[in-house]
């Protein structure tokens, strides 16, 4: 027996690693998908690098030449879920890493409700909580074919399941709820009564607030407060001399 060799990496790295640009979008991916390390993005930027690159050596041929290759790469596609079915050879030149990543293990249990997070659906399929067709898979980076994901659930012994399930059921109650208050406050507000005016111009708001549209109390108040102050002048001026005339 000869010895092991060293696995070759399947992935290809970016040429440039300090573009500030491309590391802001990879932490974007990282954390809408709840990725483990950038490796990840950098396997489906290759496959799609390779679709591509298959993509666009059969459009060199005409229609009728190499028709299976073209056949196989969109059935391929199509199975896998990351083109819909009649797509077209151009199609494949326009897929992105989020089409790869969306066909994830992990993805799909954290769309289908079976974790709150991206996170935790990886934690769930690598501590083996989640099963496909009855098996368990521990790969979260497992491509979903486009029939299989009605078949993804927890595991029948997982203890994970009972409190996923209240969790979820919690979560519609809620939303239930605030569907409910939103359509009584919109039904409170429609059936305010505003009361119109009166046809006779005269009384066009006038009858509340006097001739020149003020409070009737305005005028009340404002001499309230001219004697009052007056008052309070003269026992100024009162307590001055009453107590120049002691300090005499």
């Amino acid at each position: 027996m000869g010895q092991l060799r060293k696995s070759r990496k399947k992935y290809n790295t970016p040429p440039h690693p300090w573009n500030a640009e491309r590391i802001k979008n990879e932490n974007k991916l990282m954390t809408k998908y709840g990725l483990k390390n950038k490796k990840e993005i950098w396997k489906a930027d290759t496959l799609v690098r390779r679709y591509s690159r298959e993509a666009r050596y059969l459009l060199g041929f005409d229609m009728d030449q190499m028709q299976d290759e073209k056949l196989e790469l969109l059935g391929h596609l199509a199975r896998t879920g990351v083109l819909p079915e009649g797509a077209a050879l151009e199609e494949v030149l326009n897929l992105t890493v989020e089409d790869i990543l969306r066909r994830r293990l992990q993805t799909i249990v954290y769309k289908k409700g079976l974790a709150r997070t991206p996170k935790e659906a990886r934690m769930f399929v690598v501590h083996g909580h989640i099963t496909l067709n009855g098996k368990k898979i521990n790969s979260p980076s497992y491509v979903v074919l486009k029939g299989q994901e009605d078949e993804i659930g927890f595991y029948p012994s997982s203890p994970v399941a009972k409190q996923i399930e209240e969790y979820n059921k919690n979560k519609n109650e809620k939303i239930t709820n605030t569907i409910d208050n939103k359509d009584d406050d919109k039904a409170n507000k429609n059936s305010v009564f505003v009361v119109n005016q009166t046809d006779n111009p005269k009384a066009s708001g006038k009858e509340n607030t006097g001739k020149s549209g003020k409070l009737p109390y305005a005028g009340i108040i404002k001499k309230c407060s001219i004697i009052l102050g007056i008052i309070v002048a003269i026992s100024g001026i009162y307590s001055y001399y009453k107590y120049r005339k002691i300090w005499k």
